[in-house]
C-alpha cells in the first residue's frame, strides 16, 4: 500500500489537504462541507449536463482525497450508488476525521486497493467513473497508461463517462491526453484548462453526448438550483473557446 505524510491545514473557513508538500489536494469549507470547493472538482462533475437525471445510477471515483467528490454525490444525488478505490488507508481515515466523509456502506462503500489493478481486473459497470489520483509528486503513475483508460472504457455502461483530472503543468499532459483519445476512439473531449492548471478531459464509448446549448444551459440551471453547483461559467468557457460547433456539444 502506498503511505505518505499527510497534513491537514485551515484558513479563511477552508480546510485543506496536502501530501508532504504545500500542494492542495482537497479542500472544504467547514460551513458548507458537501459542497465542491475547489474549482476542477466542479468541472468534474459537468457530466451531469451530459445525460437526463436520474443519471449516474452507479458512480466510481478513483482517488478519495478529502472526499470532495464522494460527498457531493451522497448529498445531491441520493439514487447513485458510489464506490470509490483508494490505494492508501490513511486517506479513508482523515477524510472521516477531518473532512465529514459519510459512514454508509450501504450508498458509499470504500475499497482500500490500487486504482490501476481494480480497474483492470474487475468486469463490473459503472455509468460515471471520475479519475483524481495523485501521489505527493502529483504523479498519476499507471492511472494515466493506455491499459489503464482502455480499462476505463470497458468498463462504462452504455450511458457511461469517464472524467479524469490532469494537471496541465506536467511533462507529457499532451501525450496523456493522447492516449485517452486512443483508447476511445477519438471520442474524448479537453476542457480549456482550469486557472489552477488543472485540465479535465471527458470521454465516452457508449450513447453519444449531443446536446444543444439551450440544453447545456437549461441542465445547468436546474443543477444549480437543485445543488447550489453553478457550472454556467464552464458553459461559457467552453463556448468562449468555441467547443461548441454548431451550438452544440458532442462526445
Amino acid at each position: 500500500m502506498a503511505r505518505t505524510a499527510i497534513d491537514v491545514s485551515e484558513k479563511a473557513g477552508v480546510r485543506y489537504l496536502h501530501f508532504s508538500s504545500a500542494w492542495v489536494q482537497g479542500a472544504m469549507r467547514i460551513q458548507r462541507p458537501y459542497a465542491l470547493e475547489l474549482p476542477y472538482t466542479r468541472e468534474m462533475m459537468a457530466g451531469l449536463l451530459f445525460r437526463d437525471p436520474p443519471w449516474p445510477r452507479e458512480a466510481l471515483l478513483v482517488g478519495l482525497g478529502a472526499g470532495s467528490l464522494a460527498k457531493y454525490i451522497y448529498h445531491y444525488l441520493p439514487a447513485t450508488k458510489i464506490t470509490v478505490v483508494e490505494i492508501d488507508p490513511q486517506v479513508e481515515i482523515v477524510a472521516r476525521l477531518h473532512f465529514r466523509l459519510p459512514d454508509d456502506p450501504l450508498r458509499l462503500r470504500i475499497v482500500i486497493a490500487d486504482g490501476a489493478e481494480y480497474m483492470l481486473q474487475g468486469d463490473r459497470q459503472f455509468d460515471y467513473i471520475l479519475v483524481d489520483g495523485f501521489d505527493a509528486s502529483a504523479r498519476a503513475g499507471p492511472l494515466e497508461t493506455l491499459p489503464f483508460y482502455q480499462a476505463c472504457r470497458s468498463r462504462l455502461s452504455a450511458s457511461g463517462l469517464l472524467a479524469i483530472n490532469l494537471l496541465g503543468r506536467e511533462r507529457g499532459f499532451q501525450a496523456t491526453a493522447a492516449r485517452i483519445d486512443e483508447a476511445f476512439d477519438g471520442r474524448s473531449l479537453l476542457f480549456p484548462s482550469c486557472d489552477s492548471g488543472n485540465t479535465i478531459v471527458f470521454a465516452t464509448a457508449g450513447e453519444p453526448v449531443v446536446v444543444s446549448f439551450d440544453e447545456l444551459v437549461g441542465r445547468a440551471e436546474q443543477c444549480r438550483n437543485d445543488t447550489g453547483l453553478n457550472l454556467l461559467p464552464t458553459i461559457a468557457h467552453l463556448q468562449k473557446e468555441r467547443y461548441l460547433a454548431n451550438d452544440r456539444l458532442r462526445i
